[in-house]
């Protein structure tokens, strides 16, 4: 569709405050949803304008979706092919690039980065991606040929199995859309060395989200006992192994995560000061307080217990307990650091829940800082709920 012909798509009047002042995304009840445009393609691209006809730029269109519009241009003529979406990848990965030395780092972070619902993971010369909007899905093309003039990545993964798909309509998949993958691939973070599966592994295969978290964490390891709990592929264990850790134990419940993070311990020559554990997080912490376990250094990075707003009692429930039997496991004088990726749980919530889980624990202490994602994850600012990542790391008497 040519930039002339696109369709027009109004808002209702006294409903376009929002857009107007720079949200990038239009409610479905923000829109004049007459006939035609619930007769549009999902994805279509659309000139979006107020109730009086001026112009908020073009976007992607979902009729079917409660987040119904997202702006990909203030500009309506733009056009949005290869060429627009390799100058947003070449800005993004410019300023990235002043951080980061190697190649490994999160690439795109959606509307942060002016790609609305779509996540590149930069693994070396392998690129996951997740495109999670129909829009997006109709240009998948485009976008793929300018993560290949922009990249030059000799294999690109779609990670296309996010709960966000659903919710736009679209099938879950996950495929090898350029270049082959053959098996596990080697990455670097802290200077630390790590084995991804961008294929059949969580997310993109990895999450450059805790890159800061894990090494300020890891600075409470020396000479101590390490307990990392949901350790996936080895992340926090291996950076605190490194960091000259005594003894490190790494529970999860996925084994072919344990197998990376121990072929990752080989690889940074700490295999012998961590134990990798198969089992269910909340049966181990049961098992170790019937023990009397200590460790200098509990480190707590959960799944996302709240995937929707229906979940958030029950998840907040969840961290509460997680908080009250992890703390109980700090030594005198030992640190914590937990976590949550819940998009749906506040900062403010998360800290309280925390808070209680240690009172109930009866143990007394100081946060020391209160943190988020690495700054490879930026936030939009008018999209705070982006900040999706809480952590907290403390030290309890």
């Amino acid at each position: 569709m040519s930039d002339e012909s696109r369709p027009i798509l109004r808002l209702q009047p006294g409903h376009d405050k929002r857009a107007s002042t720079g949200h990038p995304w239009v409610y479905s009840n923000e829109i004049a949803m007459d006939t035609a445009a619930k007769a549009l393609t999902p994805g279509t691209l659309v000139h979006l304008q107020t109730a009086n006809g001026k112009s908020l730029g073009v976007a992607t269109f979902n009729p079917h979706t409660l987040i119904a519009a997202r702006v990909l241009s203030r500009d309506p003529a733009t056009r949005i092919d290869r060429d627009f979406f390799a100058t947003k990848l070449e800005r993004a990965v410019a300023w990235r690039q002043k951080l980061y030395e190697a190649p490994y780092y999160r690439a795109i972070h959606a509307e942060a980065d002016g790609i609305p619902g779509v996540v590149v993971d930069r693994f070396g010369d392998v690129l996951s991606c997740q495109l999670n909007t129909a829009g997006m899905a109709l240009l998948e093309n485009e976008f793929l040929e300018a993560c290949q003039q922009v990249f030059s990545p000799r294999a690109i993964m779609l990670h296309n199995d996010t709960a966000a798909r659903a919710l736009e309509g679209l099938p879950t998949e996950n495929r090898v859309a350029v270049g082959e993958i053959t098996g596990p691939i080697e990455i670097i973070e802290n200077g630390a060395r790590f084995l991804i599966d961008p294929v059949g592994g969580q997310k993109t295969g990895w999450f450059y989200d805790h890159r800061e978290n894990r090494l300020l964490a890891s600075r409470f390891a020396k000479g101590g006992r390490v307990l990392d709990l949901y350790c996936f592929a080895g992340g926090f264990s291996i950076t605190a192994a490194r960091a000259g850790a005594a003894q490190v134990l790494a529970i999860d419940s996925s084994e072919p995560a344990l197998k990376l993070a121990r072929e990752a311990a080989k690889l940074n020559d700490v295999e012998s000061a961590i134990r990798f554990a198969h089992g269910d997080v909340f049966g181990e912490l049961a098992r170790m307080h019937q023990q009397g376990e200590r460790f200098d250094l509990v480190i707590v990075d959960p799944p996302a217990f709240a995937r929707t707003k229906k979940d958030l009692g029950p998840a907040l429930r969840g961290y509460r307990k997680l908080a009250r039997l992890s703390a109980g496991l700090v030594a005198k004088g030992g640190a914590m650091l937990i976590a949550s990726c819940s998009h749906q749980v506040e900062p403010d919530a998360f800290a309280e829940v925390v808070r209680r889980g240690m009172q109930d624990a009866e143990r007394q202490g100081r946060i020391l800082a209160s943190t988020g994602a690495a700054p490879d994850h930026p936030v939009h600012p008018f999209l705070p709920e982006s900040a999706y990542l809480k952590a907290e790391m403390m030290v309890l008497d």
